[in-house]
């Protein structure tokens, strides 16, 4: 898989203030709301591979509300506004389009980086493992078709870190080059299993995730989460492994391994069953946290179309973010003789 052709249709990122648009875009929020005289209108974002917008259809009420759901794709007629610093479509047209007439590859973002190659990449950490036991474990995850297509399709978040086709491939290989690296400054970190407890610390995101026509979460992944999902796909591979090796796979050996995928987000607050109780734990969680975050950071400067030196506030950050541009910082000051 790589990076989509080019096309012929607008995409958002090439939107201005002023532009008219008639354009297909793919829905991932509405809501109904009421305005302060009690008129009610339509709030949506509006998706391509290229990012979301904002739109708003005045005057429009629960009949028209109820002729699409989120995950639909509808061609919409409008005129695009900055408004208090960002760029928002006001709409006067929309009206549903059958999702078998559209190219997915317009509307899911994807990575930029060669998914062969990617691909290839985590094969080649897998085979440098020492730890025959993992090495195994390693190859009967890799020769899941339905896993591996997975790995290849499936965004890391729905929303934050990563969170576009392939996302997940990108960010497990980045963790292992860093893991690669990191593991000789720590020789008291067990080097395999902490690369092991890297690859599959979001592996049940494969089947927590659905990928299809937009990034939302399946039943699986609702009731159980990633987290559970993993042990279970952990346990069985586990038993493959041993079959392909015919020998019992090491009981302590997998249940550090469970343990950092139960443990990776680090605190009961967010999500975690079990707190990092081992070195390659910890390792993993704070490596995880820190390619995550840094990814958010450099994503939100980069895609904030406003003309501020500060982004818009970003919820799961809790915090805008500085872009520069103005003042010392900006790069344009002399330099000292």
């Amino acid at each position: 898989m790589t990076v989509p052709a080019p096309s012929s249709r607008r995409f958002l990122n090439a939107l201005a203030d002023g532009d008219s648009v008639e354009e297909t875009f793919l829905v991932v929020d509405k809501q109904l709301r009421a305005n302060r005289n009690g008129n009610q209108f339509l709030q949506l974002e509006l998706r391509d591979r290229t990012g979301s917008m904002a739109a708003r259809l005045w005057n429009a009420g629960e009949p028209l509300f109820r002729t699409f759901e989120v995950g639909d794709f509808l061609f919409i007629k409008g005129k695009v506004q900055l408004f208090q610093g960002a760029l928002q479509m006001i709409l006067h047209h929309i009206e549903r389009v059958p999702g078998e007439t559209v190219s997915l590859v317009d509307f899911l973002p994807h990575t930029t980086k060669d998914i062969g190659k990617l691909f290839e990449s985590l094969r080649q950490h897998i085979r440098k493992l020492g730890n025959p036991h993992l090495r195994a474990l390693g190859d009967c995850f890799l020769l899941d078709e339905a896993i591996a297509q997975g790995l290849c399709q499936a965004p890391a978040g729905v929303r934050n870190h990563h969170a576009y086709v392939g996302g997940l491939l990108e960010h497990i290989v980045t963790l292992l080059d860093a893991g690669d690296r990191l593991a000789p400054l720590y020789p008291e970190l067990d080097r395999d299993l902490f690369l092991m407890g890297l690859f599959l610390h979001d592996i049940g995101k494969v089947r927590e995730l659905s990928y299809t026509s937009s990034f939302a979460y399946t039943d699986e992944g609702q009731l159980i989460g990633h987290l559970v999902i993993g042990v279970e796909m952990l346990a069985a591979k586990a038993a493959e492994a041993s079959r392909l090796t015919g020998q019992p796979f090491p009981q302590e050996l997998l249940l550090r391994l469970k343990h950092i995928l139960l443990s990776h987000h680090g605190t009961h607050e967010f999500g975690s069953p079990r707190v990092p109780m081992t070195p390659e734990a910890i390792a993993v969680h704070l490596l995880d946290n820190f390619d995550a975050k840094l990814h958010t950071f450099v994503r939100e400067i980069r895609d904030d179309t406003s003309s501020n030196s500060w982004t818009a506030f970003n919820q799961s950050l809790q915090r805008r973010l500085f872009k520069g541009g103005t003042g010392p910082t900006s790069g344009d000051e002399e330099e000292d003789e």
